[in-house]
């Protein structure tokens, strides 16, 4: 049927275009089970348009929030494929009708980058991570629901892997999020206690201080992707599989963020660090029972 022919179409567009972005958060990879990749495709889309209205489209600051917010008035009007004309939209109607998703965690997403339109200061870490909350997580919880494993465990595993993966991007993007955007995700209490300021962002200056604040942020961010690793445990076959692989991938970068003299140099993996990824999601270490 033609109408099937353009729902194939309009994965195949979503596929194409998260495969040619590079990502920490592995999207739609070959780990995932063949079912759950074209609907993982369409939500990337949605959050990519979303995070690129905030951080790449040259309209004034008012232009690109109504846009954000028509972008949720849309999803949350979703019904039928067939009545969209762009095939990113097609795909996600298409993903809604057949999974049931929870429409509040596409608002959640498109909350975030409205917020990154305006707020460049964090006090504190609660204000990290309440941000973290609706741009991170809702990621995770998509797939849970996607796979009909939205537990109430799964979903609190789920929610520490993304906010730690959130949190590494942060840290390996200082530079950049500074120069491009002004942004500074470390909370202001902590430069402060560490006697790091704007100044060291704005010079890139990576002084014991510097490190010092980077590396209290690494071990944070390594017990929150610690808290949340279970999760690649308790699910099922190449599902547990792509899960694990996102982890020791956010474990990776971590590692390789803590070696790094210049803190604000972004790290890039190797292929021995993928093979060593590749490897630890294959056979993940058990945990020793209690003595």
């Amino acid at each position: 049927m033609e109408a099937d022919r353009d729902i194939a179409a309009a994965y195949a567009h979503c596929r194409q275009r998260a495969a040619s972005h590079y990502e920490n958060f592995p999207v739609a990879s070959r780990l995932l089970p063949r079912g759950l990749r074209d609907p993982v495709a369409a939500i990337y889309c949605y959050a990519r348009d979303a995070d690129d209205l905030a951080d790449e489209d040259p309209r004034p600051v008012e232009e690109r929030r109504r846009a954000l917010q028509r972008m949720q008035a849309r999803v949350r009007a979703l019904d039928d494929p067939s009545a969209e004309a762009e095939p990113e939209w097609r795909a996600l109607a298409d993903t809604l009708r057949r999974f049931d998703l929870p429409l509040a965690l596409f608002t959640d997403l498109a909350d975030a980058f409205i917020q990154d339109l305006d707020k460049t200061r964090y006090q504190d870490f609660g204000e990290v991570m309440a941000y973290c909350r609706r741009s991170a997580n809702p990621v995770g919880r998509l797939l849970l629901h996607l796979a009909d494993h939205a537990t109430p465990e799964n979903l609190a595993c789920s929610d520490a892997v993304c906010s730690a993966l959130q949190l590494i991007n942060f840290h390996q993007d200082l530079h950049q999020d500074f120069a491009e955007h002004g942004r500074i995700y470390i909370p202001a209490d902590e430069m402060a206690a560490h006697g790091v300021t704007e100044q060291h962002f704005r010079d890139r200056v990576s002084d014991f201080r510097m490190r010092s604040l980077m590396q209290y942020q690494y071990r944070r961010a390594d017990r929150l992707l610690r808290a949340g690793a279970p999760l690649g445990r308790a699910l099922p076959g190449r599902l547990g599989l792509e899960i694990r692989a996102i982890i020791q991938g956010g474990a990776r970068v971590l590692w390789r963020l803590r070696q790094q003299e210049d803190v604000f140099s972004r790290p890039r993996l190797r292929t021995g660090d993928w093979l060593l990824i590749l490897g630890r999601s294959v056979a993940p270490k058990r945990r020793r029972p209690p003595l």
